[in-house]
């Protein structure tokens, strides 16, 4: 089995159902609210961890009831929490809007994720017997540098979401193995709105690069080769929630398993296409074995 460790935050998502969303100063009702687990780490530990992975979090949630419930939430999950810190005051919350389209707004309060600003004695070991290292940026900047050169001086694959886009130091670039912006993210790392070239630029920063591109699938792009298009299966949205977080988590499990990139890719973007069709967050992503039904049911191993 792969060992995969995620660095990154835990959140209780807050859910509003919205015919649709409202606009600046406009009031609408909703029809339905839901606390969910959440958070952009614990989702993709999460979703490694259903697609067949042992899985190490580290991170942090605050002494709440929130933190008893995200705690629970990932070890039910079959996700290791030893590396979970408590720390005082309210856990990390994402309050989220999603209209009936599945289309989703988040605002994102960082609450106990704000603390964890290094790693703790273990963490880099943990990192260290890890095929691959997952980083998302809603924890600070400072603590997802450290694992990054962690993992690099361990020879561990790292992953980097870069979500919420923002401007990475090059030292983080430098150690970063794979980037997985949306297209909406690879354009504001860039300043180019065009995928193609938002890769290209940032291939200048880092090997490989995997543009996620919502229905329309996914790029790949890595230096020295010719960029390719891996499409996503055609399925009705309810929920976009985490369908990112879901596709990171599964991409990893399939590239340590040995898949090709491509490969990895398509196998990805169907545990992605099983999460859409579902509501919430965690909630929504699918195990193992639903994934290799539907992906086999798409020509894919």
């Amino acid at each position: 089995m792969t060992a995969i460790a995620v660095l990154g935050s835990t959140n209780m998502d807050l859910v509003a159902y919205v015919s649709k969303a409202p606009r600046l100063g406009e009031t609408v009702t909703g029809r339905a609210f839901r606390t969910v687990p959440g958070g952009k780490g614990a989702n993709q530990a999460v979703a490694a961890a259903r697609a067949g992975a042992e899985v190490v979090m580290i991170g942090a949630v605050g002494a709440d009831e929130f933190g008893v419930r995200l705690r629970s939430a990932l070890a039910s999950a079959g996700v290791e929490t030893a590396a979970l810190r408590t720390v005082e005051g309210a856990s990390g919350t994402a309050h989220i809007t999603v209209d009936d389209e599945g289309g989703n707004s988040i605002i994102v309060i960082p609450g106990a994720n704000a603390q964890v600003t290094a790693l703790e004695p273990g963490d880099a070991s943990r990192i260290g017997a890890a095929g691959s290292l997952l980083l998302q940026l809603e924890l600070p900047l400072e603590a997802v540098l450290e694992g990054a050169l962690a993992a690099r001086a361990h020879g561990v694959r790292t992953i980097l979401t870069p979500a919420p886009a923002q401007p990475l130091p090059a030292e983080l670039l430098g150690a970063t193995d794979l980037l997985v912006p949306n297209e909406h993210e690879a354009a504001a790392l860039t300043g180019l709105t065009d995928p193609y070239l938002a890769a290209a630029a940032l291939l200048e920063d880092v090997p490989e690069v995997v543009v996620t591109l919502g229905a329309a699938g996914a790029l790949y792009a890595a230096r020295g080769r010719e960029p390719v298009t891996v499409p996503a299966p055609r399925v009705r949205a309810v929920d976009t929630t985490a369908a990112g977080d879901t596709f990171v988590g599964a991409l990893a499990v399939g590239l340590d398993e040995g898949r090709a990139m491509p490969e990895a890719i398509a196998w990805a973007s169907c545990a992605a296409a099983l999460s859409v069709q579902r509501p919430g967050a965690q909630d929504s992503m699918p195990t193992r074995a639903e994934i290799v039904a539907f992906a086999a049911g798409q020509g894919i191993r």
